[in-house]
C-alpha cells in the first residue's frame, strides 16, 4: 500500500534528520510566522482536530448508519469505524514515543509531535464517517471530509503546533486504518492496497 511506504519514508527522513526534515522545519517555521490566516481562524482549524471534536462527528455518523441499515448485522460497519478510531491513539502514542520528535518552538520544542495525534483523529473521524455515509453521493462527502482535513492541517501548522510532516505522516497512516475499515463495510468493495 502506498500510504505505508510514505508513511516508511517520512518516518525515516523524521528519525534520521534527513533533507526532507531539515526543509519540513524550515517551510514550518515560515508558515507559522506568516500570519496568511487570521490567529483564531486557524486555532478554530486546529481545534477541529480535538478528540472533543472529531470523535462525536464519527459516532453520529456510526448511529445513524446503525439504526437505518438493514439486517440483523447492521451494526457491525459503525463497530468497525469505532475500532478505527480506538486504533488512532493505539498507532499514534508509542510512535510519538519511538521518534520522539521535538515540536515547533511555540510548543516549547518538547518530544514526541510525529506523528500528529489531531490530524490522524481528524482524518479517521471525519474519513470513517464519509465512509458510513458514502451510499448516495459520493462526491459531496468525498470533498468534504478533504477539506476538513486539509484546514485541520493549516490550522496545527499556521499556529505551530505541528511541523507540516507530522500532518503527513499522520496522514498516510490514516489512510492505512480507513482502508482496513472500507474492507469492513458490507457492499462496498475493498480497494486494492
Amino acid at each position: 500500500m502506498l500510504a505505508v511506504l510514505l508513511f516508511a519514508l517520512v518516518t525515516w527522513q523524521v528519525a534520521a534528520h534527513g533533507p526532507l526534515r531539515v526543509l519540513d522545519e524550515r517551510a514550518g517555521r515560515a508558515a507559522a510566522a506568516s500570519g496568511a490566516v487570521p490567529g483564531s481562524v486557524a486555532e478554530f482549524l486546529a481545534d477541529l482536530g480535538n478528540t472533543v471534536v472529531a470523535v462525536p462527528v464519527l459516532a453520529a455518523a456510526a448511529l445513524w448508519t446503525g439504526l437505518r441499515s438493514p439486517g440483523a448485522r447492521r451494526w457491525l460497519p459503525p463497530l468497525a469505524a469505532a475500532l478505527a478510531m480506538a486504533a488512532v491513539p493505539a498507532l499514534i502514542v508509542p510512535l510519538k514515543a519511538w521518534i520522539a520528535r521535538p515540536g515547533p518552538p511555540t510548543m516549547g520544542g518538547d518530544p514526541g509531535f510525529f506523528p500528529s495525534g489531531h490530524a490522524a483523529t481528524a482524518a479517521v473521524a471525519y474519513g470513517g464517517a464519509a465512509l458510513l455515509l458514502l451510499r448516495r453521493r459520493r462526491w459531496p462527502w468525498a470533498v468534504g471530509c478533504v477539506l476538513l482535513n486539509a484546514g485541520v492541517a493549516l490550522g496545527l501548522v499556521l499556529r505551530g503546533y505541528h511541523w507540516p510532516l507530522d500532518v503527513a505522516g499522520a496522514w498516510c497512516l490514516s489512510a492505512a486504518v480507513l482502508w482496513g475499515l472500507s474492507c469492513r463495510i458490507p457492499g462496498r468493495p475493498c480497494p486494492s492496497p
